[in-house]
């Protein structure tokens, strides 16, 4: 290794190691290395989830149908699948119906996924089976999961209307899934027994990082019960939040098994959301440029509510 001593602006004198071949050798194989392990991710990502969307995007402004995988020709018809998508008499239901499932799930899930969490964050026997068994909805398959509340919300052999009626709530039977009024709410609740684990899970992980030194001190001041929620568990929980929050509404904007294995879409697209919507264009009706369309404002609605609410967040902490 060698040193020079050079002059630099203002006659300050500077010195300059080279590094030795060596070295510059082994860091080149380090980065190698490195790059190496990363190539099976970045491949993966690429070829799973990049040219699926691409394709999507591409498909959006093509004519593309059966017909396309026997000739191999998908004509470019620009902004027409989209016109067709807007333009359609369902369209307006479809958005209506995944603002509403989507608000109504998100609530649900937060307001009893924070409360089943501050409830375990106590210390009692057997909270960690609890917890556990809690977990379940998450970890079954959702088919399997909407077949088990299809027999449930049965109108005529339900176990739910035959317990409301045998302890008196109710005198006919309610439609859970074939009532236009009704089978939303039922779609949304069963949505939200499947999220409580989710967001129970990341908003206990985010309570066990809060330190108790800030209780002590706020208890001292006075801040116990609400006031220690609102000044200490909030604020601190807030980064955890915003983490549940983004990702539970990009998960139930795309919610498509639950209400396939409920509704199917249905009474009279009650039910029917702009994944549904997707899903039916794309292998009921074989029109697989309207439901990439479909899909497609999915996408830029996902990206459009991440960025906003983040740098709202990030603007009213900066507040």
């Amino acid at each position: 290794m060698t040193t020079t001593l050079a002059a630099g602006p203002q006659g300050v004198v500077t010195s300059s190691r080279s590094v030795p071949p060596a070295r510059r050798r082994a860091r080149r194989r380090e980065r190698t290395t490195q790059w190496l392990f990363l190539v099976p991710a970045i491949a993966y990502v690429l070829i799973f989830f990049g040219y699926p969307i691409v394709k999507n995007l591409v498909m959006g402004f093509q004519d593309y149908s059966v017909r396309t995988f026997v000739t191999g020709e998908a004509p470019w018809v620009g902004l027409a699948n989209y016109a067709e998508v807007v333009g359609s008499g369902i369209f307006r239901t479809t958005v209506v119906n995944t603002a509403l499932f989507t608000l109504g799930s998100i609530a649900g899930q937060f307001v009893i996924g924070l409360l089943f969490a501050l409830f375990f964050k106590r210390r009692f026997p057997l909270s960690n089976v609890l917890r556990s068994l809690l977990l379940l909805p998450w970890l079954l398959p959702m088919i399997a999961g909407s077949a088990v509340w299809r027999w449930i919300l049965d109108q005529d052999g339900g176990i739910l209307n035959e317990t409301l009626r045998s302890i008196g709530l109710v005198d006919d039977p309610i439609q859970w899934l074939t009532s236009p009024d009704i089978a939303l709410v039922a779609v949304v609740l069963v949505n939200v027994w499947v999220g409580i684990p989710f967001n129970m899970t990341l908003l206990y992980s985010g309570l066990q990082n809060i330190p108790d030194e800030l209780y002590e001190a706020g208890a001292l001041d006075g801040a116990t019960g609400w006031k220690a929620f609102r000044h200490i568990t909030w604020p601190s929980l807030r980064p955890v939040v915003n983490v549940v929050l983004v990702l539970g509404v990009i998960y139930t904007l795309k919610v498509l098994d639950i209400i396939l294995g409920l509704t199917g879409g249905g009474p009279a697209n009650a039910t029917q959301t702009l994944a549904t919507d997707s899903y039916r264009r794309s292998f009921q009706e074989f029109s697989f440029g309207t439901g990439a369309a479909v899909s497609n404002v999915l996408i830029v609605v996902s990206l459009v509510f991440a960025v906003v609410y983040l740098r709202a967040n990030r603007h009213a902490e900066d507040e």
